[in-house]
């Protein structure tokens, strides 16, 4: 193991310290649900926001998803729950499922086919979480 390997193993270790310290109950938090705890924003809101109010000939709010989607794909789609919220966000905005797809497959030329493939994942669950009213209603 590298020195950094160790170095970061002994981080993440004083931060399980620092949260059982804190609060026993932390030990066992799990990020990965993360994106229930946001609620999706209204499409207008969106607009508002990302850019209409400040730049209102840029991109609306669907573009802009489509192009965050594009660079958390072309990153590896590493965090879960920012993807899946973005996704959630990018439907409301006026983004079809297709749409997203079409543009996770289109980072593969970036980011490779296993990024392609855990963004298409995350995307999926979210589609499906939606079908089943699984989402936590926002």
């Amino acid at each position: 193991m590298s020195d950094f390997a160790k170095l970061f193993e002994q981080m993440v270790e004083q931060s399980h310290q620092m949260a059982r310290a804190f609060n026993p109950a932390l030990e066992s938090f799990q990020v990965h649900v993360f994106d229930k705890l946001m609620p999706t924003m209204p499409k207008d809101f969106m607009d508002m926001m990302w850019g209409n109010t400040f730049n209102p000939d840029g991109l609306d709010a669907k573009t802009r998803l489509l192009v965050v989607l594009a660079g958390l794909t072309v990153l590896g789609a590493q965090a879960d729950a920012q993807f899946k919220i973005t996704v959630r966000h990018a439907l409301e905005a006026g983004a079809t499922q297709k749409e997203i797809a079409e543009v996770i497959y289109q980072m593969a030329m970036l980011g490779g086919i296993p990024a392609m493939s855990r963004a298409l994942e995350l995307a999926q669950s979210v589609f499906d979480e939606m079908e089943t009213g699984e989402e936590d209603g926002a």
